[in-house]
């Protein structure tokens, strides 16, 4: 990469990375977990950025290099980690009717995306959280615009069968978002 590149891929980084980290955030749900994936997606980047066919669309490549290196990551971090239990574990009951109850519709909305499969996702965080259109979605994770479409369609449907059985104030929250009907 020569000067007047790295200057573009740093102007890049700087101008996107809020908005990529987010990104990287609802992927993962985690913070921590969110700045490692950007990181390894940017670094991916770099590496690449001489090579970058449309060098106005940089984002379209991290993103899609964002989503890859996020299912990478699931594949070697699942195995044998799941554990099977009788009962799911407790949640938060009542209304309190302060502050807090956000928080709780927020940790619900999180631990329901969290739950779905990660194409999944990776649809609902670029439809809903980014307000990306099918075509870019599907440019972005590399599969047709109908995949998307079922895609989100299935994830809805999850979404919403998982937040009403949380209770009203997830699902109050959740149709702020477009997660129900």
């Amino acid at each position: 990469m020569n000067a007047d590149e790295e200057r573009q891929f740093r102007d890049f980084v700087a101008a996107r990375s809020r908005s990529l980290l987010h990104t990287a955030y609802l992927l993962t749900g985690d913070w921590e977990q969110g700045r490692d994936l950007l990181q390894t997606a940017l670094a991916s980047t770099a590496r690449r950025w001489s090579k970058l066919r449309d060098r106005e669309q940089p984002e379209i490549y991290v993103r899609r290099a964002l989503y890859h290196a996020q299912v990478d990551r699931f594949r070697l971090l699942s195995w044998g980690r799941e554990t099977v239990t009788d009962t799911l574990p407790d949640r938060p009951q009542g209304q309190s009717g302060d502050l807090a109850d956000s928080v709780v519709q927020r940790q619900d909305i999180m631990a329901a995306l969290r739950r779905l499969p990660r194409r999944q996702r990776a649809v609902i965080v670029l439809r809903y959280f980014e307000d990306r259109p099918d075509h870019e979605i599907a440019t972005i994770l590399g599969v047709a615009q109908g995949t998307v479409r079922s895609q989100t369609h299935k994830a809805l449907g999850t979404l919403r069968a998982t937040l009403s059985e949380a209770g009203p104030s997830a699902s109050s929250t959740a149709s702020g978002r477009g997660v129900t009907a």
